[in-house]
């Protein structure tokens, strides 16, 4: 199967549909960063189906959608498809039936993916499954995407072992045999659960056999419950007729006492009411008379307010005038102040403007003196840092001519002991190689142990097939004991059931007679329709009910001519020689009638077939249900199952014995598997153990070979080192030589130095004298204009201290007309008080008459509120009376009502109807209401210590049954399909064992090859580790690049890791060659030697695997290696396009220009 197209539309950054031919050879994929090359690698994993978001860059998998730019809007769908060629028919059954398969994978957002093939919806497991058995998949090796090398580098042994199962083909494998394990775990849960399910469902119907028995007593015993709360119902139904008659007349009498009372209230409500009219009137004369006196009284005490509120103006104003004048004495003495400040500070203005014309002649002396002396000091410090410069390289130089003879001496003394060193190894190594020629030897040996691994593998197929038939012989015979078992425990549930239901009451303490009865074959329905219920009598005369034991009659009546006694055919009890001699026996029902005619007092007549006649005429045809015969068939049927029981369970002890021989031989055959299998993985592990001995000894000599090649160009290297080291220490001598004198250089350097020291203490001397002058002028002109802005500040307090005098003036002039107008007042305020007080008497008067009338009239309301309120409570009192005798009558109607609906509640039925469904007549004389609860109650009591009684349990045994039934049939059927998972597991793993050694050992030789071809040399192999089954171990990489010792893959440098690990996986293709592969930037951490070494191997193996390679790189020489481009660029900012380039066809074309 070929890899021909992939198709791309909505996915990630390619929103328009594009498509990437998959053509033979190697396909590239360039384009700078973040335009979206790895996209169409996870594109190829997403429809494989990968269903983690995070493998493939995404928080969910809905970010596989376009999301949308800033000019183009989002998409809620995205799809990949594959389009592949099965033209050799290597498909999976469903689809190999199509030349070409498309697989389509379509994302909504928010609703999930669906998958095509061939435009039919698939499950995700199928599409799973057929790229599992072409070698590819999301998760397979053939997919190498950006990190991956690094994964198998890190990963742990056991997760290698993928590429094993890759190799070995059994990537599906796997997925089967989960799939039949999640089956057979499934299957055995689902077998102990029907189990269960059968033991519980025998316990039930154990208990429905009994519940059936609990019902037909429940009924009858409804019955008598019935008529015994009938009669209760009519002594009560009496009781509270009567009592309802006494409510009724004692209410009447209430009603009477309160008519008359309620004459007497209406009358005490008249007096009240005239002794009330009158008061509002007083009460308004009396309020008004205190409203005037009150008023009288605030406005007198307002006069005072008054008055103080005065005196208080008066003293605030004198206050206010005597602070007037001080504040006036105050602004008076600050203008003079102002005054004398102003004249003071225009003096010494003039002063400091004289003294700064007289220092600017100084100032510009000191400027001539301090630039003459910085001229002179600048022109010293540089010829004093040109000597000091000059000497210090001289010294520097000579120093480090002197370190340079000293490391050429050390490197000489060194050079010479490596090379007395490496004449050593190389004698070593010559003498090695001769000790170590014995391959021919070890390959022998080799072939040997090969040939006895295949020996072991064949006799362990040979144990796996002997125990297979084991376990097929131990199923068949599990099944017939199951089988068996089923049938004794069915007898045996019968023979419980028949036992249980044959047993009345206590049958150890009194045995029913019949128990005890031995009845001819035939005539069991006769006898149980002659005696009924009776036959469960027990003759212990110390049960409460019981058959006494009766000598026969004297006189015996004798039965109609041609009717034979029963007694004849019935024997085991002298009790029923009485009641059977006087019961008849005919053939059948239809001379019954001709016989019932004859019969004497006390005779009765039975036939065959159950029907019956008695000396009265009662008649019961054999169609009528007779619990007596049908005890009597249970008791014949149950000595049947007794005997089959004993049968079946002597065959289940024979079924259990042969089940355990087979039992011991199916441990004997699995011992015998595990025995052989031991020895063949000890087989296999001698092969390897011999093989790699084989292959450290191959090893060891080609290192010799090696290590003596690189010695001896090693010794050639000192020589020439030698040779050079001698050379530059002499040149070092001679220019140590012609280097010129320090001391005196030194001492021209000291001379400049004591010349620039004295030129910098002028300098410092002339930069002090002008920084002085300088912060002199500045002083002064700050004082200057301090002095002006305090002038003006004076000027402005004075003309302030002027407008507030003004302002004083105004205010006290104002104060002195306001305390005139306050001494007139008291006089006002006296005469007024007194008017007021001559007023308030005549008030008080007033109100004092109007007082004494309001109290009068209250005492005669008093009185008459008293005599209302005696009358209102004799009247309430008669009408509680009244309420208790209505409530008493309501009462007893309730009662009556509630009894009603209880009637019908209980027994369906109206209160016309007790008589009736208590069976009693007009002249019976009724029990004590006591009596007839406590029967009742008795009664009912006896019902509920039954507990639950199941009415249905009759219909609810036989659907029970039939269900047990179905289940016996499921259950051998998951039993065999439990039989055949276990054979197909047990399969699946031989067959994965035996492929993944196969693999292994083919992956190691090609890895190995390749590590070699890569490397240019060296060596590496692969190992089983941490388990001895081959479908639990894991994988470790051993590896010996040129030149090194062999250690583990993570030991090795970052570029020989990638290496070995692309070694590695190439070893897997060309042992099971995938119809793809897509690499990844796997060049990236590569030098260029390596990458070429790398384009050469995917050159080679795409023509003689016919995989097809798709490689996205950054490398200019794996470009140039390609067969084709295609690149990927993003001219919209979040948008990727393809393009491309067929680079075989470009090189044709240039050629024919």
């Amino acid at each position: 199967m070929q890899f021909t197209k992939l198709r791309l539309a909505g996915f990630k950054s390619f929103v328009e549909p594009v498509e990437l031919a998959i053509e033979p050879g190697v396909t590239g994929i360039v384009g700078p960063n973040g335009c979206g090359k790895s996209n169409l690698v996870e594109a190829i994993k997403w429809v494989m189906g990968e269903t983690s978001a995070k493998q493939i860059r995404g928080n969910e998998m809905d970010d596989v959608i376009f999301s949308g730019t800033s000019n183009r809007p989002g998409r809620n769908i995205a799809e990949v498809g594959l389009e592949m060629e099965n033209t050799e028919r290597t498909a999976p059954a469903q689809f190999n039936d199509f030349t070409d398969i498309e697989v389509t994978r379509r994302i909504v957002r928010e609703k999930g993916s669906t998958y095509r093939v061939n435009s039919k919806e698939v499950r995700a497991r199928d599409v799973h499954l057929l790229f599992a058995d072409q070698a590819s998949g999301a998760r397979s090796t053939a997919l190498v995407s950006q990190g991956q090398i690094s994964e198998i580098v890190l990963a742990k042994p056991t997760d290698r072992r993928k590429l094993l199962e890759e190799a070995a083909g059994i990537t599906g494998l796997h997925s089967r045999r989960h799939e039949a394990e999640l089956r057979l775990r499934g299957a055995e849960t689902n077998l102990d659960r029907l189990d269960d399910i059968l033991v519980a469902l025998d316990t039930q119907m154990q208990s429905l056999r009994k519940q059936v028995r609990q019902a037909t007593r429940y009924r009858n015993l409804n019955d008598h419950i019935r008529k015994a709360q009938a009669a209760y119902f009519i002594i009560r139904w009496d009781a509270a007729s009567g009592e309802l008659e006494t409510a009724i007349s004692l209410l009447k009498e209430s009603e009477r006492a309160v008519a008359e009372m309620t004459g007497r209230l209406s009358a005490a409500t008249t007096k009240q009411v005239e002794a009330a009219s009158c008061l509002p009137q007083q009460r308004q004369e009396e309020a008004e008379a205190a409203a005037a006196l009150q008023r009288l009284m605030l406005e007198r005490d307002s006069l005072g307010e008054e008055e103080k509120r005065i005196d208080a103006e008066r003293q605030e104003t004198e206050t206010r005038l005597s602070q007037t004048s001080q504040d006036m004495e105050r602004e008076h003495n600050l203008i003079s102040d102002c005054t004398a400040a102003i004249v003071r500070l225009e003096n010494e203005h003039e002063n400091y403007s004289r003294e700064s014309n007289d220092q600017n002649e100084v100032m510009e002396k000191a400027s001539l003196t301090l630039k003459a002396a910085q001229g002179s000091f600048e022109t010293l410090n540089g010829e004093t840092a040109s000597a000091i410069k000059k000497l210090a390289e001289d010294e520097t130089r000579r120093e480090n001519l002197i370190r340079r003879r000293s490391e050429v001496d050390a490197r000489l003394t060194r050079l010479g002991h490596e090379k007395e060193i490496l004449g050593h190894q190389i004698q070593v190594q010559k003498e090695n190689i001769t000790e170590n020629n014995t391959l021919s030897d070890s390959t022998t040996n080799l072939e040997y142990v090969e040939a006895k691994m295949q020996e072991s593998r064949k006799a362990l197929v040979t144990a796996e097939s002997r125990r297979l038939e084991a376990m097929k012989r131990l199923n068949i015979l599990q099944n017939d004991a199951q089988k068996t078992l089923s049938a004794a425990a069915e007898l045996t549930a019968k023979e419980k059931a028949l036992s249980e239901l044959l047993e009345t009451g206590d049958p150890d303490l009194w045995p029913p007679l019949i128990d005890s009865l031995n009845v001819e074959s035939g005539y069991e329905a006769a006898l149980g329709v002659a005696l009924g219920d009776d036959l469960s009598a027990p003759t212990d005369e110390a049960s409460p009910v019981h058959w006494t034991s009766l000598p026969d009659f004297e006189d015996i009546t004798p039965l109609p001519m041609g009717v034979t006694p029963l007694s004849d055919y019935v024997s085991g009890s002298v009790a029923l020689n009485r009641r059977l001699s006087q019961i008849g026996v005919i053939k059948d029902s239809n001379t019954g009638q001709k016989f019932a005619g004859q019969l004497k007092q006390g005779q009765r007549i039975v036939s065959l077939d159950g029907g019956f006649w008695r000396w009265d005429g009662y008649t019961a045809t054999s169609d009528a249900p007779a619990v007596a015969t049908v005890r009597l068939e249970q008791r014949n049927s149950l000595k049947d199952i007794r005997q089959e029981l004993v049968a079946a369970r002597s065959k289940a002890v024979s079924v259990e014995d042969r089940l355990e021989a087979a039992r011991i031989d199916v441990d004997l055959a699995t011992k015998e598997e595990s025995g052989t299998r031991r020895a063949s993985l000890n087989a296999e592990q001698i092969f390897f153990d011999v093989q790699k001995s084989h292959g450290e000894l191959h090893k060891k000599i080609s290192e010799i070979n090696a290590n003596l090649s690189v010695q001896q160009e090693a010794m050639v290297r000192v020589v020439s080192d030698v040779d050079e080291a001698g050379s530059i220490l002499a040149t070092t001598i001679s220019e140590i030589a012609s280097l010129p004198d320090t001391a005196i250089i030194g001492k021209e350097v000291e001379t400049l130095k004591s010349q620039e020291n004295y030129a910098r203490t002028e300098l410092t001397e002339a930069q002090s004298a002008h920084h002085n002058l300088q912060h002199q002028k500045l002083e002064r002109r700050d004082r200057m204009q301090n002095l002006a802005d305090e002038l003006a500040a004076w000027k402005e307090r004075q003309k302030s201290a002027a407008s507030q005098m003004e302002q004083l003036e105004e205010r006290q002039r104002s104060l002195l007309a306001a305390r005139e107008r306050f001494s007139a007042q008291p006089d006002k305020i006296c005469s007024r008080r007194n008017d007021l007080l001559e007023k308030i008497e005549v008030a008080e008067e007033v109100r004092r008459k109007t007082a004494d009338h309001l109290i009068v009239s209250e005492e005669k309301l008093t009185e008459a509120d008293n005599d209302l309120k005696l009358a209102g409570t004799r009247l309430a009192h008669i009408r509680e009376e009244r309420v208790r005798a209505e409530a008493m009558a309501d009462q007893n109607k309730q009662t009556m009502e509630a009894l009603v609906e209880r009637i019908e509640d209980q027994l369906n039925c109206s209160h016309e109807d007790l008589n009736e469904i208590a069976a009693m007549k007009n002249n019976t004389t009724m029990p004590e209401l006591e009596v007839a609860e406590k029967r009742v109650e008795r009664l009912e009591r006896e019902r509920e210590t039954m507990g639950p009684v199941n009415l249905l349990a009759e219909a609810e045994s036989q659907e029970l049954r039939e269900k047990i039934e179905t289940l016996n049939k499921e259950r051998e059927d998951l039993i065999k399909a439990i039989d055949k998972l276990r054979r197909g597991i047990n399969e699946l793993n031989r067959e994965g064992r035996q492929r993944l050694m196969s693999s292994f050992t083919e992956v190691d030789k090609h890895f190995g090859e390749l590590f070699t071809r890569l490397f240019g040399g060296g060596r590496a192999h692969l190992e089983l580790t941490e388990s001895d089954d081959p479908l639990e171990a894991g994988v470790e990489i051993m590896a010996s690049p040129p030149g090194k010792k062999l250690q583990v893959l993570s030991l090795l440098s970052g570029g020989e890791q990638a290496l070995t690990a692309l070694a590695l996986l190439f070893g897997v293709f060309l042992t099971n060659p995938a119809p793809i592969c897509v690499l990844d930037e796997v060049d990236a951490s590569l030098d260029d030697t390596n990458v070429d070494h790398f384009c050469t191997l995917v050159e080679e193996i795409s023509h003689s695997l016919s995989t097809r390679f798709i490689v996205v790189t950054h490398h200019r020489m794996t470009m140039a290696r390609m067969d084709r481009l295609y690149g990927v660029t993003m001219g919209e900012r979040g948008v990727s396009q393809i393009v491309s380039v067929d680079l075989g066809q470009a090189v044709e074309l240039r050629e024919i220009a």
